[in-house]
């Protein structure tokens, strides 16, 4: 089920930085009740991505890497929607969460492909 050796080490690599990423945005957070319940939902789904694809890359059968993959994409499309949330309603509008927002586009992207080219 391995998509090859150095891009699954590489996207390993990536989605453990974007979940640290989030936590780091999470921190520098405000106190206020608006920007922690966003924070912690986003904190949440972004930190389940890497945890989703670790599974997928031990998945037992086709079906089961799409499986896994699909729930992580909806938790990068659930983190993309919280950060969008963060920066329109100016409680976090700030070049890391952009940034975040842009690698959770990425992210999906690729998990995209994934699950595309498994499909056959």
């Amino acid at each position: 089920m391995n998509e090859g050796a150095e891009p699954v080490e590489n996207l390993r690599s990536r989605t453990k930085r974007y979940a640290l990423a989030a936590i780091d945005l999470y921190v520098r957070l405000s106190r206020a009740p608006q920007a922690q319940v966003m924070g912690m939902q986003m904190l949440r789904s972004s930190t389940s991505v890497g945890a989703h694809y670790r599974e997928a890359c031990r998945a037992r059968s086709d079906a089961e890497f799409i499986s896994k993959m699909e729930g992580g994409l909806q938790e990068l499309d659930e983190t993309a929607y919280w950060l969008e949330l963060l920066i329109e309603s100016r409680t976090r509008d700030t070049p890391d969460a952009r940034q975040l927002l842009a690698e959770s586009d990425e992210l999906i992207r690729i998990f995209v492909t994934m699950v595309k080219r498994r499909k056959g």
